[in-house]
């Protein structure tokens, strides 16, 4: 049952979250040096090198989601927990882009720093679609 449609929306969380972070920049700096990513991980700071890390981890989970369709409550558990890495994701980015110093460094902001609402939202989604499923699978056990 690999066809269902929250497998299309996981399967979209995770080329957002695991493939669009090396497309779209989290910032540009003001000497116009684009900031992606992965150039998070040569960081002295251990929050700011946790951000790679996590986009990495919540493109795992989900492509891991995606294949355990015929258990539907662990299916739902791990789209919950992985919208847990996003919220703690989005904090970070959004506490990060709000403390360095001044606007100092960071001078214009990426369309990367919205992924992790756009993953939210689709994990939402899936987790809706799962739901239905286990819901429609229960119905039908009653009427047995």
């Amino acid at each position: 049952m690999i066809q269902r449609i929250q497998t299309l929306y996981l399967l979209c969380a995770s080329l957002f979250s695991g493939g669009l972070i090396f497309v779209f920049s989290l910032w540009i700096e003001k000497s116009t040096k684009i900031i992606f990513a992965q150039d998070l991980i040569n960081e002295t700071s251990l929050l700011i090198k946790t951000i790679f890390f996590s986009y990495l981890l919540s493109a795992l989970l989900s492509v891991v989601a995606i294949f355990l369709f015929k258990n539907r409550q662990l299916q739902f558990v791990i789209g919950r927990i992985n919208m847990l890495i996003n919220f703690y994701l989005l904090g970070v980015l959004i506490y990060v882009s709000l403390t360095i110093s001044g606007e100092a460094q960071v001078s214009e902001k990426g369309i990367g720093m919205f992924i992790p609402i756009i993953v939210i939202v689709l994990l939402a989604l899936a987790n809706k679609a799962i739901k239905k499923d286990e819901d429609l699978v229960k119905s039908v056990d009653r009427l047995r």
